[in-house]
């Protein structure tokens, strides 16, 4: 356990690895009563919640559908970005389910509000392992994995849920109108949620490039070598996300993707070449 006695005091020099477990287990509890606090807000708070943030992104009115448009029209784009209305009937097909959709939105939710202190939590158990010269590169570090995370997680719900719903709402299989698209309220939240987290989790990809970076991983130039590969899968994603195919409005999408990875590359190289500088002064 030599990775967790740096930097310890010296009552916790010689801690045995149950009293790391027992360290751990208390962070874990105190993120998940977070979570569990911001969770009964939100589920007291359920009908204004489900009304005005849950169903925002399959609303008519919601602010993306008018922002988009009018940047399409400002842009001179026509009616490139000016997706129609879509109408979605949601179901529940249970007798408990909208109590457990209403938990389950209030828990994703907890996590979401909570994430900065469970990060928080995280990094305190981590912090000791890291040398002093590994901590002055983790400045700020909670503030820049919140920023991102809740950057890719507005960019979900923001951009990528109106563009996903309306066009899976308004896909139409056959000529004939057998099909009507009537989704339950679960597979609704779980769509949601998956961009919600996932645009979240993608959106740490600088703070992902900077620490595999620092532990020799990757370097910039295979970053570099790699950004052809990168732009196709970003532009295929971009065309099955966007309802439409004008390649206007694969672009909106496609462009904070691909910074995205540029930003990385940017990362990556400062990182390294604060390496070598400092490989440099230790041998001369």
């Amino acid at each position: 356990m030599a990775l967790f006695k740096r930097n310890r005091g010296p009552e916790k020099a010689e801690m045995s690895f149950i009293d790391h477990l027992e360290e751990l287990r208390q962070h874990i509890v105190r993120s998940i009563i977070a979570i569990l606090v911001m969770a009964i807000v939100i589920f007291i708070y359920r009908d204004w919640v489900f009304d005005n943030i849950i169903t925002g992104p399959i609303n008519p009115n919601f602010i993306s559908y008018k922002a988009l448009c009018d940047f399409s029209h400002w842009a001179h784009m026509g009616e490139a970005l000016c997706m129609p209305p879509v109408k979605v009937d949601m179901q529940s097909t249970t007798f408990a389910g909208q109590f457990l959709s209403s938990i389950s939105m209030a828990l994703i939710g907890g996590i979401i509000i909570a994430f900065p202190y469970i990060f928080w939590e995280f990094w305190k158990f981590i912090k000791p392992a890291l040398k002093e010269k590994e901590l002055k590169n983790t400045r700020f570090i909670i503030f820049w994995v919140s920023f991102f995370f809740f950057c890719g997680a507005a960019f979900g719900y923001f951009l990528l849920g109106p563009f996903t719903f309306n066009f899976l709402g308004s896909f139409q299989l056959g000529t004939q109108g057998l099909l009507v698209t009537r989704p339950t309220l679960t597979d609704y939240l779980d769509n949601l949620t998956n961009l919600i987290l996932g645009c979240g989790i993608a959106f740490e990809l600088p703070v992902l490039a900077f620490l595999l970076t620092k532990i020799g991983l990757v370097t910039p130039s295979y970053l570099r070598r790699m950004r052809k590969y990168a732009a196709v899968i970003i532009l295929v994603v971009a065309a099955i996300i966007t309802p439409s195919p004008d390649w206007m409005s694969q672009l909106i999408v496609f462009l904070p993707l691909f910074f995205l990875y540029e930003v990385s590359i940017i990362i990556s190289a400062r990182v390294s070449k604060e390496q070598e500088r400092r490989e440099e002064e230790e041998w001369s």
